[in-house]
């Protein structure tokens, strides 16, 4: 087992930077069906782009490289405690090199452990088989997907769909709604894995297994089957689109999987995931634990069809209704107050990065630089630091409803005019921006490599006690692109298709299965 560790290591790059072959053709896919000339047909194309970027770049598809999670087949005998030994100093040498964000954080106290290893992370679970080889499979699966799981308990009343039964039309029902209520929070369209049954854990963990199936391949179970194939057919129907800008192209895969139940309980458990589906496995020899071969289609055999980026930029700024309007920091509240809802912004000047920890922070303290006209990045960058200084990596956008409750007192205190993210915030945040002239831009989830171009000198950074992901950092900033969703006229993109979508989702109230 001399080449085991190395085996991992070489999974766990792979898993991070290669999107495999056949979630790829899925993403070809909705690219086809969506038209480029959209906000949704841009962000396809940028995803593609991000794709084949962080493939060429051997760097993280997503900045957030979430909770790595092991499945591990071993023959009878097999020594599972060097393996997971073994597992972590692989997870450790991944982590300072680049491959993995820094990810594990002190629930009590904040602190990150700077090599994503902890108490419960990474997340391995070992099997025995009666084959002779051994079966490593991983997923990274970011925590703005993870934040949009969700477990519900039959029988219910679920919004917009009325009464759910302990039956499979009671299962669509909250299948329907699972989709839904992620909106473009998960880094829409995505790909969902749903567990019927078990307890509230077991429920969990049988709806993330299905995330490990193929994306082309076919319930054994005829109900399921059918279950899937209405799920994909009318999902998309809802409207939420890429992103959540709206669009033909919502969800990307459903996978189904059931066990049973104690008679007292049934739960529908939904495991949501981003269309960065990174997960990738390899069979190794047992006594060697070298690669014999990979579990899943590689991605260098699935090119992205790429160069259509651009054109797809074109196309929306070809429209009449779509502007585009570069704006160098510090901005001020007439450059705010001239945007709408639809334009694109081309962002130039620095940036600072600014999550969870800071927004907590600058509640009750002074920043430790003007805000005044800047724009502020809900972002945790992957940042690797050489002789020359600080570079990033990968630099994607987090997810923003988290800062809800303090984002409208931070643009008030500070002067902020701009803040991106992705997916939108709410109520409190829309009016501050209306009143204090500021406009929320929403960026590409997942477009680490994409966005990590566009900052071209690291200029500082403080809070470094935070952790790498939590810090303030201050990015030179080139031909940053992102596209105003919330404004300071009172606007929002995000309430719109929530509201349209959940029309759409009253429409499949009736019984479809009997």
């Amino acid at each position: 087992m001399q080449h085991f560790e190395q085996s991992v290591y070489d999974l766990i790059v792979e898993t991070s930077t290669n999107l495999p072959g056949d979630v790829r053709k899925v993403i070809q896919a909705a690219r086809e069906a969506e038209d480029r000339a959209t906000r949704a047909g841009l962000s396809l194309s940028t995803i593609a782009t991000n794709i084949e970027m962080a493939e060429t770049n051997v760097s993280p598809i997503c900045q957030d490289t979430g909770m790595p999670t092991f499945v591990v087949h071993t023959p009878v005998g097999a020594n599972q405690i060097v393996m997971k030994q073994q597992i972590r100093s692989a997870i450790a040498r991944a982590t300072k090199d680049g491959k993995l964000r820094t990810n594990s954080v002190d629930s009590l106290t904040g602190a990150n452990t700077g090599d994503n290893l902890g108490p419960g992370t990474p997340v391995i679970h070992f099997e025995q088989w009666e084959k002779e080889d051994i079966d490593v499979r991983l997923i990274l699966k970011g925590g703005g997907c993870e934040n949009k799981n969700i477990q519900y308990s039959l029988p219910m009343d679920i919004p917009g769909l009325g009464k759910a039964g302990r039956d499979l039309d009671g299962i669509r029902k909250c299948i329907m709604h699972s989709v839904y209520q992620a909106q473009g929070q998960g880094c829409s369209a995505g790909f969902i894995g749903v567990g019927i049954g078990g307890d509230r854990t077991t429920g969990y963990e049988l709806a993330k297994q299905q995330l490990f199936r193929r994306t082309d391949d076919e319930n054994e179970i005829p109900e399921l089957r059918q279950l899937e194939e209405y799920v994909m057919e009318n999902a998309n129907k809802l409207g939420i689109g890429t992103m959540g800008f709206g669009g033909e192209v919502t969800l990307l895969g459903c996978k189904v999987g059931v066990m049973n139940r104690l008679p007292a309980s049934f739960f529908v458990s939904v495991a949501y995931n981003c269309w960065a589906y990174r997960r990738q496995g390899v069979l190794l020899n047992a006594e060697s634990g070298e690669i014999q071969s990979w579990i899943y289609p590689s991605g260098s055999d699935t090119p992205m069809k790429n160069g259509a980026a651009d054109e797809a930029a074109e196309a929306v700024t070809e429209r009449a209704e779509r502007r585009e309007v570069v704006l160098n920091t510090p901005l001020s509240e007439e450059d705010v107050r001239g945007l709408k809802v639809g334009d694109i912004v081309i962002i130039n000047g620095e940036m600072h990065t600014g999550r969870d920890a800071i927004h907590h922070h600058l509640m009750d303290h002074d920043a430790p630089i003007d805000l005044n006209g800047s724009v502020l990045y809900h972002c945790g960058p992957v940042m690797l630091k050489d002789e020359a200084g600080w570079h990033v990596k990968a630099a994607g956008p987090t997810t923003s409803i988290r800062e809800e409750p303090y984002q409208g007192d931070i643009i008030k205190k500070f002067g902020i005019r701009a803040v991106i993210g992705k997916g939108g915030m709410g109520p409190k945040t829309l009016a501050a921006l209306q009143d204090h002239g500021a406009v929320y831009l929403n960026a590409i989830g997942g477009a680490a490599q994409y966005y990590a171009e566009c900052f071209k000198n690291v200029n500082g950074v403080d809070f470094m006690e935070f952790g790498i992901p939590e810090a303030m950092w201050h990015l030179k900033t080139e031909g940053f692109a992102a596209v105003v969703t919330m404004d300071a006229h009172g606007n929002s993109l995000h309430a719109e298709v929530d509201k349209d979508s959940f029309a759409k989702l009253e429409q499949f109230k009736a019984p479809v299965f009997k």
